[in-house]
């Protein structure tokens, strides 16, 4: 396959370096020139261990965190390709959530908003007619374990793990085009960890591309039809599943 035949995502010589001002102004390069490529219907984890630049990959592709240098061309489903980098804070709205999602490991939910409500709102703002975005939020929660009783609860009062079933719900319902998942199910106990993983293994069926980070290797071995292994803001080694997380763990041992 051609790198970029069916690219939803073209990342190209990304870096970001943060400056320490609260400290003594040095500077610490968290991406050192990323390259990257993602397909529909394509699973790429990222692996690596803590500051490798993992997470800030996710932000800067997302323009949570805004790159000092490179391009992050998204190809959306009609139209031509977008520099996330280059775009207006006006552009970047109307593209998140329906062409881009982030699913954190934490739910910012707007105060007295019930999960059902929540992830029935994320399902309208990508298109749905409210009738079904109402059927594929319940459907959703159902697959999740989220028992129905607390459905009409305020989600800031929630659990951790329930709250991060609601996030995931949220995310993945009519599920944008490019879907980030940075350590979506930490929180979850075995039954419900299972549930979140059998919904995400359901996006790539769908033809979302999808860029992830957990820190769980039977999660990166079950979901991920690509890892890339990061070091130092760098992408080390890239391949099949298997390949690269034998090398992690003999880094490990």
């Amino acid at each position: 396959m051609n790198d970029l035949m069916n690219a939803v995502v073209d990342i190209r010589d990304l870096h970001k370096t943060f400056v320490l001002h609260t400290i003594d102004g040095r500077s610490i390069e968290a991406l050192r020139g990323v390259d990257l490529t993602v397909h529909g219907g394509e699973h790429v984890a990222l692996a690596g261990s803590s500051g490798a630049g993992k997470s800030s990959l996710l932000k800067c592709v997302y323009r949570t965190y805004l790159p000092t240098a490179g391009s992050v061309l998204l190809t959306p489903r009609v139209g031509a390709a977008v520099d996330l980098v280059a775009s207006s804070d006006a552009e970047l709205a109307g593209l998140r959530g329906r062409e881009v999602g982030y699913v954190s490991q934490f739910l910012r939910a707007e105060p007295r908003r019930g999960a059902f409500d929540i992830v029935t709102r994320a399902g309208v703002f990508r298109g749905m007619p409210r009738d079904e975005a109402r059927d594929a939020a319940a459907d959703a929660l159902r697959r999740l374990n989220l028992d129905e009783s607390l459905w009409d609860v305020h989600a800031t009062v929630l659990s951790g793990g329930e709250k991060q079933r609601v996030n995931l719900a949220a995310g993945t319902i009519s599920p944008p085009r490019l879907l980030l998942l940075d350590e979506p199910v930490s929180a979850l106990d075995p039954a419900n960890r299972e549930a979140a993983l059998a919904l995400i293994a359901d996006l790539t069926l769908q033809g979302v591309a999808v860029l992830s980070v957990f820190h769980d290797l039977d999660a990166m071995s079950r979901l991920a039809t690509r890892v890339v292994l990061m070091r130092d803001g760098r992408i080390a080694h890239q391949g099949a599943p298997a390949h690269v997380l034998e090398l992690l763990e003999g880094v490990a041992r």
